[in-house]
């Protein structure tokens, strides 16, 4: 009932005849940067980011007097 590796390799040869091998090269790219980009959104929802007024300033940026008081 279930499927052999004799038939899996047959399957796989049809599906890379039908769309060439560069075609399912961009797909796998694809598939890996979006499930990239849904692990780094679920772990940024756990970790909040700071505000702009929390955040330490960058070397050489000008502070005002409302970030001086933190």
């Amino acid at each position: 009932m279930g499927i052999s590796i004799s038939e899996l390799l047959v399957l796989l040869l049809i599906v890379v005849v039908l769309f060439g091998t560069k075609r399912l090269r961009n797909v796998g790219s694809d598939l890996g940067a979006a499930i990239k980009g849904f692990r780094n959104a679920v772990k940024d929802q756990d970790n909040p980011t700071l505000s702009a007024e929390d955040k330490p300033p960058i070397e050489g940026e000008t502070i005002t007097k409302h970030q001086e008081k933190t």
